[in-house]
């Protein structure tokens, strides 16, 4: 029979984990009633050097519940993907379901999951099926996220974040993948098992703050971007190469007007349009540089992606 591990990363989340616990454990004990899944299963909480009294919260509920729970502390706060790598590398289980505290994801999906590995899938994507709960801006930004991944020529699941299921050979090709600067919603459809795709409705937070501010978002989304296409780079000689026959025009053309007609503005031309408008370009493209060279940095010191500081039997 199925051995599942359920991955729940935490940071600060006191205030709705003991109602995440409440419904994954009836998901679990009605599962092990189906026969599903073995009554081994359980749910590994990953603290993600929470603050607040989440390591206790979960500390409680293994004592509990024992046979169920488990929890997994890190040393600091390493990042939600860094989080999640450490719950699945340290989970036991034929196959592992990676969902959010916060109730966003729809919990009663996890069947459904199952289900489709039972017949035979390694790899099981939750996506949503509409984004009504998100705001305007959300959306456009997702929606543009996306586009773009895929204009790059990187697989990403549209409208899927982190709520999967992977097989344990999948988790095992996973380990794998030693990039330090994570994003696993890439990575995952690199390891080409057989997947497919389960829909679901996903609902408002259920308690607390949103973990993922703008800045952060931001953030991930230039991760995604730069660890999975150098597409970027491209793109920076394709533009210095077009300045470069603009300039030629441009400089043809200012020859002609001082040449052959009256009308140069003296200093103008051959000044301002260079300097702002190069100027403008260089910036950019370093930017853009600095940050393939700061991913290289990076990757090279080669620092462990999280540390345990303990775990929960």
């Amino acid at each position: 029979m199925l051995n599942l591990g359920i991955i729940v990363p935490c940071f600060n989340e006191e205030e709705t984990l003991t109602e995440t616990n409440k419904r994954l454990i009836e998901i679990i004990n009605n599962l092990i009633h189906l026969r599903k899944i073995s009554s081994n299963s359980k749910i590994y909480y990953v603290d993600d050097g929470s603050s607040d009294t989440t390591w206790k919260i979960i500390e409680s509920l293994s004592i509990s519940n024992n046979k169920h729970i488990s929890g997994i502390k890190l040393s600091r706060n390493f990042g939600h993907q860094n989080a999640l790598i450490a719950g699945l590398f340290s989970a036991q289980g034929d196959a592992l379901i990676s969902l959010d505290a916060d109730l966003q994801d729809d919990v009663n999906t996890i069947e459904a999951m199952i289900d489709e590995h039972l017949n035979g899938f390694d790899i099981v994507y939750g996506v949503r099926s509409e984004r009504t709960t998100d705001s305007l801006f959300k959306r456009l930004s997702a929606s543009l996220f996306y586009s773009f991944m895929q204009a790059l020529g990187t697989k990403v699941i549209k409208n899927h974040a982190d709520f999967r299921l992977l097989s344990r050979e999948s988790v095992d090709y996973l380990k794998n993948f030693r990039e330090v600067s994570l994003f696993l919603r890439g990575i995952v459809p690199l390891i080409g098992l057989k997947s497919t795709i389960v829909y679901y409705s996903r609902d408002k937070r259920y308690l607390g703050k949103s973990k993922y501010p703008l800045k952060k978002m931001l953030n991930f989304a230039v991760d995604g971007i730069t660890s999975f296409s150098i597409a970027p780079l491209r793109l920076v000689s394709l533009i210095g190469l077009f300045i470069f026959t603009i300039s030629i025009i441009m400089s043809t053309y200012v020859c002609f007007l001082w040449l052959f007609t009256n009308s140069a503005l003296p200093g103008w031309s051959s000044i301002v349009l260079p300097m702002y408008l190069l100027g403008g370009i260089q910036v950019l493209f370093l930017g853009i540089i600095g940050e393939y060279l700061g991913k290289i940095y990076e990757e090279v010191k080669d620092r462990p992606r999280f540390i345990i500081e303990k775990q929960l039997p």
